[in-house]
């Protein structure tokens, strides 16, 4: 075997390297040390170069975004805080004014609050403004306003009559026209709510007549307006009753007969 090896700087050859590797094994030598020892805990610390990246790459990270859900859920929060801080109806209609939760107020020409006489014991409640309301800025001015004017004149009451007794105060569910005078959906209905519950509980009507699908939708959580209307219930906290929609009377004027029964007992309840 070639002396291909040292050993304490001496050149050994490999019979001798065995014969010392025995030697040490019978000695009770079971693992190989350095000639200095080394703690193995004394481990480096990485350099902080190497962990500010990764520290700044966290704090530049942007914010989760909220689900449609949650941010849904924040806004009708807003308008519940938003109505409740007020204690007039101004004060309310200014705010609700002011309120840019709901879309539809960017497509709309003006906020429409309400009409009529808020210390009446009538309030009635529609869906949304349709073009003419948008263009004038209340409730129930077009067609179905109009009838729905003589509809309350035909039981002796109306919108601009001072005694507050037959006089009626008007609002929609939606302070701000849809798009093509569509339906409000759902989404609409829930941000819109908070308000119109602090606008009923401000205004303090006697009796509550709510004119179509939109307004059962808000009050009752319910809907199908032709086999509501007629039957007292009760939105709000009041006695409440659901009405066929004069716009609905337009289309349909064989239903004006069932409309008329539901303004005679509007009357009776009132004593009128």
């Amino acid at each position: 075997m070639e002396s291909d090896l040292t050993w304490r700087g001496v050149e050994i050859d490999g019979w001798t390297a065995i014969a010392l590797l025995e030697w040490q094994r019978e000695m009770g030598v079971d693992e190989p040390v350095l000639d200095a020892p080394l703690d193995r805990t004394d481990l480096p610390t990485p350099p902080k170069q190497a962990i500010a990246p990764a520290i700044a790459r966290q704090e530049a990270a942007p914010p989760k975004a909220a689900s449609p859900a949650e941010a849904a859920a924040d806004a009708i929060a807003q308008a519940k805080a938003l109505a409740q801080r007020v204690a007039t109806l101004d004060q309310l209609a200014e705010a609700q004014a002011g309120f840019d939760g709901l879309d539809l107020k960017r497509g709309a020409r003006n906020f429409v609050f309400a009409d009529g006489n808020p210390a009446a014991r009538v309030m009635i409640i529609g869906e949304a403004p349709g073009e003419e309301e948008d263009a004038k800025g209340l409730p129930f001015v077009g067609r179905a306003g109009q009838l729905l004017d003589r509809m309350l004149s035909a039981i002796g009451m109306g919108r601009d009559l001072p005694d507050a007794t037959r006089a009626v105060y008007i609002a929609n569910v939606l302070k701000w026209r849809p798009p093509g005078n569509r339906r409000p959906n759902a989404d609409e209905i829930a941000l819109s709510l908070p308000f119109l519950t602090r606008q009923v509980e401000l205004a303090e009507p006697e009796i509550i007549v709510l004119m179509g699908n939109t307004p059962c939708a808000a009050a009752l959580n319910r809907e199908g307006i032709l086999r509501l209307r007629g039957n007292w219930t009760e939105a709000f906290g009041r006695p409440a009753l659901p009405m066929t929609h004069p716009a609905y009377l337009l289309r349909n004027p064989v239903a004006k007969r069932e409309a008329w029964a539901d303004l005679l007992s509007l009357a009776d309840r009132l004593g009128l």
